[in-house]
């Protein structure tokens, strides 16, 4: 299976020779090696630390079948699965119709990079990460590796490109994210029966398919037996590697399946290539998830999950405003702001940072359902930005019944946050409490801040009405009166005469 994709991409070994002399160019300049101690070293730069809000983009082919979610090019092939009864369904037989055939479709006719900067910028966000390459193997990108991308089928347009100079010119910081490692194995159910994946013509596309080998399941990856060739790492390594040499983004973000053993060798190569690289400009963030990297060698991400306190370094949690996909899917549902701005408060108090992601059609426009989420987070930012941009966390991250569960893909767990819920960020010489709902009887005791903290002055951000307050034994007990509009999180700016760390 293997050699069927490498014989497929073989044109494509003198780019791949030169990407990959590139990265050995790069790793020698310093001041980072290729080696696990020399990237141990890393820190992540100041501005990912103030900027704590940023917009994920899931767009691809998988948004023209626009059913289940953006997995579905690989459950289409899975006979045990409602995506593979769709398909048939829908579409006809997989020698007929498959994955690759809904390219067609993926048109782009009303996309407008531009516009969509416009909307992150409104939302509070501070930088924007795309998804470069999906699981899928369609690059987003005019990549010199392969046929298969937006720039030559499609939309027909460098959409990395057009999209990193939108936004840009708003401002804003801009990412990338890869999932290719896992397109070893991505298309394997397709082998499992009459499908376009085993047609050589079409091997370039789906990789090399190989079986899928796990024990204990997904996350422990030193259990995962599946093979990957070094001529696929290799061509993994030239491909992260184009990001950077193309487009040179401010972050990059890995998913999970790079932890793989087979990938360590190449995983180092590239850290010091992109981190000698980003020294050269002010800094750049490579995300990583679960143990495929070591700690402190890139910064933590902790998708659809949160942690349970506050953790030295930055580190990030990525969730979508879609209740079922990270791409679009028909007749989905979505998340209200309100909740997207607790989790936001959560993560800062915790020295975090919330890439939100959106799922766009496949004619380029964001559902107007997702465009009031963003816009409605834009406006409680616009007021209460001060509590969470540039913030550091205060000597605890919050207070209340309400404890989110720690750890990935444990947000399904999350009970609902009371008026007794407050989240503590710092910024300058002020100490922000957020409130995640209202007093029935208009009176709450913030019961960390003590006497000890010598209270000056409390205000509600977004409210001329003053705030009655009283430093008790208990704590600080506000008065606050009647619950003004806006989401539940409502931000308190209390001046101490001490510095509290």
């Amino acid at each position: 299976m293997d050699q069927a994709w490498q014989r497929a991409t073989a044109r494509y070994a003198p780019e791949r020779k030169a990407l990959l002399a590139e990265v050995a160019q790069g790793d020698a300049i310093g001041p980072f090696r290729p080696d696990w101690i020399s990237l141990a070293q890393y820190q992540a730069p100041a501005w990912f630390g103030a900027a704590k809000f940023g917009i994920f983009i899931h767009w691809g082919v998988y948004a023209v079948p626009a059913f289940a979610n953006e997995w579905y090019p690989r459950n289409m092939y899975d006979g045990t699965t409602r995506e593979h009864a769709h398909q048939l369904d829908t579409h006809g037989p997989l020698t007929h119709r498959g994955y690759k055939d809904f390219i067609a479709g993926f048109k782009a006719r009303h996309w407008d990079p531009a516009a969509w900067a416009r909307l992150f910028k409104q939302a509070g966000a501070r930088y924007v990460v795309q998804v470069a390459e999906h699981s899928d193997g369609f690059a987003m990108y005019d990549s010199k590796l392969s046929r298969w991308t937006a720039a030559q089928m499609g939309p027909k347009r460098d959409v990395v490109a057009a999209l990193e100079r939108a936004v840009r010119a708003e401002g804003l910081r801009f990412g990338l994210s890869s999932h290719r490692a896992e397109h070893d194995w991505f298309f394997d159910h397709g082998r499992e029966l009459a499908s376009d994946v085993n047609d050589p013509a079409d091997a370039d596309f789906y990789g090399p398919a190989v079986p899928h080998f796990v024990q204990d399941g997904d996350q422990d990856l030193q259990q995962d037996w599946t093979y990957v060739s070094p001529t696929y790492v290799d061509d993994w390594l030239a491909r992260t590697a184009e990001l950077e040499a193309y487009y040179r983004p401010d972050l990059i973000y890995l998913d999970w399946w790079v932890g793989h053993p087979a990938f360590r060798g190449a995983l180092a190569e590239f850290l010091a290539y992109y981190y000698n690289r980003g020294a050269q400009r002010d800094g750049v963030v490579l995300n990583y998830k679960l143990h495929a990297l070591p700690a402190g060698s890139a910064v933590l991400d902790v998708e659809r999950g949160q942690l349970g306190d506050i953790r030295p370094t930055p580190w990030q949690t990525d969730t979508t405003i879609s209740n079922s996909s990270w791409g679009y899917v028909e007749s989905d549902s979505y998340r209200s702001a309100t909740s997207i701005i607790q989790l936001l408060a959560d993560v800062v108090s915790k020295n975090g940072n919330l890439l939100l992601d959106v799922g766009p059609r496949p004619d380029g426009t964001i559902v107007p359902q997702e465009q009031a989420v963003l816009l409605e987070i834009g406006r409680w930012l616009a007021t209460n930005g001060a509590a969470i941009y540039d913030s550091h966390p205060w000597r605890v991250s919050g207070e209340g019944p309400t404890a989110p569960t720690a750890g990935a893909f444990k947000e399904q767990l999350a009970k609902p946050w009371t008026a007794d819920d407050f989240r503590f960020t710092r910024n300058k010489d002020l100490l922000y409490a957020i409130e995640f709902g209202w007093p029935a009887d208009g009176t709450v005791t913030i019961r960390s801040i003590k006497p000890t903290d010598r209270v000056q002055d409390v205000r509600l951000l977004g409210s001329s009405t003053p705030v009655r307050w009283q430093s008790t034994g208990q704590g600080l007990v506000l008065h606050v009166g009647s619950r003004p509009a806006g989401p539940a999180a409502f931000v308190y700016a209390i001046r101490t005469a001490t510095d509290t760390p």
